[in-house]
């Protein structure tokens, strides 16, 4: 069974849809007894940073959780702000992250872009992912891996070999990280159709 963690801020029901449709049972939860029994966990999330990380502190579930992540070798997803709770720290605030992920999280600087079209923030919409690797999660996309974004910061690895995925948005930024079990995804996939089923689906393979 699939956790999804259910700390307030996330698409929670999309995304157990999403698990549900690639045949695999899932619950919404945070109590200590699921994540016990969980075969892997998903980590939404929608808002900021801060928020997020004081909303997960206030559950005292992570000593429990990186027990099953790192000693158990469990996977993990981060999805959006899921993601980047990954990391150290935001730009976005003055909470500490997992530091899961060796790397923090900063806004779009657009400042030194030469170019007349000015770029929106935040980036909205669908995009391309360029994989670094074709073996976890975006396996049977290499023809195309379109996904939709909705985000105003986003994740910079200190260690390049964290860097799963990059986008390109005024320049190029990662937008899905890994650390060994622990993968995290800046767009949103489950609002990207096809394209985040399958997404979905390799996830799931790794449980």
């Amino acid at each position: 069974m699939v956790v999804i963690l259910d700390y307030g801020m996330g698409n929670s029901g999309s995304i157990l849809n999403m698990i549900r449709k690639s045949g695999v049972s899932a619950k919404i939860s945070v109590d200590p007894d699921d994540i016990k029994s969980a075969t892997g966990f998903v980590l939404p999330g929608v808002g900021a940073f801060d928020n997020g990380m004081n909303k997960i502190n206030s559950l005292e579930i992570t000593s429990l959780l990186e027990q099953r992540v790192f000693e158990e070798k469990l996977p993990f997803l981060g999805v959006c702000l899921g993601m980047q709770l990954l990391l150290n720290k935001s730009e976005e605030g003055i909470v500490k992250g997992l530091g899961w992920i060796d790397g923090e999280v900063k806004k779009f600087d657009f400042s030194d872009l030469n170019t007349r079209k000015k770029l929106k923030i935040p980036h909205m919409g669908w995009n391309l992912v360029h994989p670094t690797s074709y073996d976890t999660l975006f396996q049977g996309l290499e023809d195309e891996a379109r996904f939709y974004y909705v985000h105003s910061y986003h994740a910079v690895c200190y260690d390049q070999e964290n860097v799963l995925g990059t986008c390109e948005y005024g320049y190029e930024f990662a937008s899905a990280v890994q650390n060994e079990n622990i993968f995290g995804v800046q767009f949103h996939p489950e609002k990207s159709h096809i394209f985040g089923l399958t997404l979905f689906k390799n996830f799931l393979k790794l449980l």
